[in-house]
């Protein structure tokens, strides 16, 4: 029997228009499904891609759009409401897989645009583990380990929702076109090769938003991009030991009907890799809307701003001050990748911008924060008193302010002769105290902390150790200053008291200097919310927005060329742009603003969500 791994590579023609594609898809006729492993279960950016996806699908497709995920037992419950039974051609559906014994749960996602739901509990299928391994290894030559339950649940998932379509084929009978479209290997990917296998009238896509050997070559080898393309995959899938992976994302890679990518990064290494070149690229875009804040973006700023002010005051205040009307706040975020996010081209270019702001007597302050999550025991027990000793001057500063608010008020108004009282009387003597006992408590003749939390392992930490090789200490001669925040910022946090997307708009410049980034949505949130910010051609976003825009670094967005092996100069340039923006006055940084935010509706799914619409086009008027 044929493997679906082993079919040819095939082209697809491109619609002549948008305008075409989009008229001739009859919605009513037709039915979408997107699998994924992430459909109210957020573990990375293809749930982010979902979730904003979900308005723009909905007013594209009504209710003829269903997302199709994993039940996980407590996981779903925040962002899933249970429906009493599901709707329209699936109902028959997901009886018959009940009556099979599987747990299958419906409703709508709690998300902007409510979209459809069906979770299916992978867990079901456990008892059959056996069997659908064997199918695999003999149907399509894919091999998976004893005991990986991740891989476990990722095949179960698959053998359910291809049961899922198998039944749906039977109940449709020819009545619409079902398309079923799949994310990441995790999403089900199974189940294409079984589609295929067994003819089923249902059409499938496959869209990879990363590979798996990419993030780990692009972390081996320094040279990654220029040697790309003479990488042997099944050597590297065996060295990396992730072969079984690898042969799921290559069967449903050739097995799907259509096969898209993130980016044109990301195609490169399909190529390699998966043996096969996406025939559309569908970047990612946003629900502008969620993040729309219509004039008042340049008042949120100020107002989240003053927080990270208070959180500054906290931690530098102690030891030194500094202007806080001529600080820069400056962060980078994302998974705790060192050489694959470019902190480490952080790292290089701060230490380069401190030197050139020191150099040129600058009276900027910028202030870097690393925010990422990695292992640590507990927030610093310095960082916390610190912190609280503030709130309690804040508290006695209140105080104070009512006593001589109210003493001022009866004193000036019943006195018949016009004068202005010393201040001072009106303070009880208690609370003069007790501010100063605070005071005397609060400074401290140590440096500013490096890194807010104890690290479980701080010896061996690479953010840690580039703090150190580059003597970014928190010296009080330092024109930039470091905070590294090992956890997501919530608004739970005692230190900031914000929400990550607060924390966001109260910065001045976002850096994601990254090297592997299929897509990047950091750049992109950051420019939504009217952020500037830094990327570079080697990330989807950054690639995508050189080549559909001009003039990106007057709209706030500068883009670095990473397409080369010198890492001095890409620090070098990444530091230059940096030294710039500390140069800009603040009324060139608020129009700034105004320009990047504007920008970003471009990059909203209503626009953005053509690139689908002309795959499934093309795939509904396929003959195959």
């Amino acid at each position: 029997m044929e493997k679906i791994s082993s079919l040819p590579l095939r082209q697809i023609p491109t619609a002549k228009s948008s305008k075409e594609w989009i008229k001739k898809i009859d919605i009513k006729a037709a039915c979408v499904f997107e699998i994924s492993w992430e459909v109210c279960n957020q573990l990375g950016g293809i749930y982010t891609v979902l979730r904003s996806k979900a308005p723009a699908m909905k007013s594209r497709w009504r209710d003829n759009h269903v997302l199709i995920g994993p039940y996980i037992e407590g996981a779903n419950v925040p962002e899933f409401e249970e429906d009493s039974e599901a709707e329209g051609e699936i109902v028959s559906v997901i009886s018959k897989l009940r009556e099979l014994g599987v747990e299958v749960v419906t409703g709508r996602w709690l998300v902007t645009g409510r979209p459809r739901v069906v979770l299916i509990n992978p867990r079901s299928a456990w008892p059959r583990l056996g069997e659908i391994k064997r199918e695999l290894w003999l149907n399509h030559g894919i091999v998976t380990p004893v005991d990986d339950n991740l891989i476990h649940n990722v095949i179960a998932f698959g053998n359910l929702v291809h049961l899922f379509f198998k039944e749906l084929d039977k109940v449709n009978n020819g009545a619409k076109k079902i398309i079923a479209h799949f994310h990441e290997w995790m999403g089900a990917a199974t189940a294409i090769p079984e589609i295929r296998r067994e003819n089923l009238d249902i059409k499938t896509v496959f869209t990879t938003h990363a590979t798996q050997l990419g993030r780990y070559c692009a972390l081996a080898y320094d040279n990654f991009y220029t040697s790309l393309s003479s990488l042997d995959w099944e050597a590297e899938a065996d060295r990396f030991t992730v072969r079984s992976k690898v042969d799921i994302e290559r069967a449903a890679t050739h097995g799907a009907h259509v096969f898209t990518a993130v980016s044109d990064v990301v195609a490169n290494e399909c190529e390699v890799f998966l043996g096969r070149r996406p025939d559309f690229i569908t970047p990612n875009g946003l629900n502008i809307e969620r993040y729309a804040a219509v004039h008042d973006f340049q008042n949120l700023h100020k107002i989240y701003k003053d927080s990270i002010h208070r959180f500054t005051v906290g931690h530098f205040f102690p030891s030194y001050s500094f202007d806080l009307d001529k600080t820069l706040y400056f962060f980078t975020a994302g998974r705790y990748e060192f050489k694959n996010k470019g902190f480490d081209v952080v790292m290089d270019g701060l230490a380069k911008l401190n030197k050139k702001l020191i150099e040129s007597n600058s009276d900027i302050t910028v202030v870097m924060f690393f925010i990422t999550r990695t292992d640590s025991y507990s927030i610093n027990p310095q960082v916390l008193q610190s912190r609280a000793l503030l709130d309690e001057i804040h508290r006695i500063s209140n105080a104070i302010q009512s006593e001589v608010g109210d003493g001022l008020f009866k004193t000036v108004s019943s006195n018949k002769e016009i004068g202005f009282p010393d201040l001072n009387s009106f303070v009880d003597e208690y609370w003069l105290l007790r501010l100063k006992r605070t005071l005397y408590s609060w400074k401290s003749k140590k440096l500013p902390l490096i890194v807010t939390h104890t690290l479980t392992d701080d010896k061996n930490d690479q953010i840690l150790n580039a703090m150190r090789k580059h003597q970014l200490f928190n010296g009080p001669q330092d024109r930039v200053k470091v905070v590294y925040h090992p956890e997501f910022i919530t608004s739970e946090s005692p230190l900031f008291g914000m929400d990550y997307d607060h924390f966001v708009r109260g910065c001045h410049l976002g850096v994601f200097p990254s090297y592997y980034e299929p897509w990047g949505y950091t750049p992109l949130e950051c420019i939504a919310r009217g952020v500037p910010t830094v990327t570079t051609n080697l990330s989807g976003f950054g690639e995508y927005a050189a080549k559909e825009l001009s003039n990106l670094d007057k709209k706030g967005v500068y883009i670095i060329n990473r397409k080369r092996d010198d890492k001095e100069a890409i620090s070098d340039d990444l530091a230059e742009v940096m030294y710039k923006f500390t140069k800009k006055s603040m009324r060139e940084r608020v129009a700034e603003r105004n320009r990047c935010e504007s920008m970003s509706e471009g990059f909203d799914w209503i626009n953005l969500v053509k690139h689908y619409d002309e795959a499934y086009y093309n795939l509904i008027k396929r003959n195959h």
